[in-house]
């Protein structure tokens, strides 16, 4: 039996959130949750967070995860917030700590910032199994736009963050910190040894012109026509291809804010002395 799966995809980042579940009236995990953040104006809103929890409640869900498959850098994390409203806990995988701390330099962040991934409620180890109410999950390492990314392997369903994009947009870029197109390439290959009909839900989709938004694949789909990494695509000829296409790419646009609240488990910075959070820009370093 398929997994249930209901995706919430927020045109402003090309980001798909997941509420995947194992019944209604059962037990539920929100997966990559979306803060809506102008960086106009600074402010931040629920609208996107506030559509999961409505679908949650209208199933009667019992949240138990509030996963993450890495620290964004394209969009600011809900988790935080959902958790007060649902309950959960949050969770990402064990070598946050990395990023934590090539971040915590860049940002010159307060002294008691912890690098440990203490923020998180929970930490997955590599192959770390767990459970949604009936369903048995697994968290799968999978390295390389990060050190420290994960996939969540559920019921039938993987959901790959940033390692595959849809089959005609390719994989994700590995030029952040800590990123490595070989290891990508590796973490892509166990991704598609899994069976054929497993199903493939992105974390992102930037469709070509004339497509629209799209988030669901299957590992033969993938093996047969990713532009990037199809079974005909070998390890050294991927390597060259995703550090040249790398070197082109611009920051992402949300890249700043969004990276020093995701490292928080979705909190914002500590409060300055007149009661008012801030973000920091670093200037001529990135």
């Amino acid at each position: 039996m398929k997994t249930p799966v209901q995706a919430f995809f927020d045109p402003a980042t090309w980001t798909i959130s997941y509420v995947v579940y194992d019944q209604a009236g059962g037990h539920a995990a929100i997966i990559d949750p979306v803060l809506d953040y102008d960086p106009k104006s600074g402010r931040t809103r629920t609208s996107s967070a506030q559509q999961l929890v409505d679908f949650i409640r209208e199933q009667q869900l019992t949240v138990d995860w509030i996963l993450e498959t890495h620290a964004h850098a394209d969009h600011l994390s809900a988790a935080a917030w959902l958790k007060q409203q649902l309950g959960g806990k949050t969770a990402i995988g064990d070598r946050i700590g990395k990023v934590q701390a090539s971040f915590s330099r860049i940002f010159n962040l307060e002294p008691g910032f912890a690098c440990d991934g203490r923020q998180f409620d929970h930490l997955f180890a590599a192959d770390e199994a767990f459970n949604i109410g009936n369903l048995t999950a697994r968290a799968l390492y999978v390295p390389g736009h990060t050190p420290a990314d994960m996939a969540y392997h559920i019921g039938d369903a993987v959901f790959v963050g940033d390692t595959l994009f849809m089959p005609d947009v390719g994989s994700a870029r590995c030029d952040f910190p800590g990123g490595d197109a070989a290891a990508l390439y590796h973490s892509v290959q166990r991704l598609l040894s899994l069976p054929d009909d497993t199903r493939l839900f992105m974390c992102h989709d930037y469709p070509p012109e004339g497509r629209t938004a799209q988030w669901e694949s299957t590992v033969g789909e993938q093996r047969a026509r990713n532009i990037h990494l199809n079974e005909r695509v070998g390890e050294h000829e991927f390597i060259a291809m995703r550090q040249q296409r790398d070197a082109g790419l611009a920051m992402p646009v949300l890249i700043l804010p969004s990276v020093q609240i995701n490292i928080r488990a979705g909190e914002m910075p500590p409060k300055d002395t007149n009661g008012v959070a801030y973000l920091k820009i670093p200037l001529n370093l990135l």
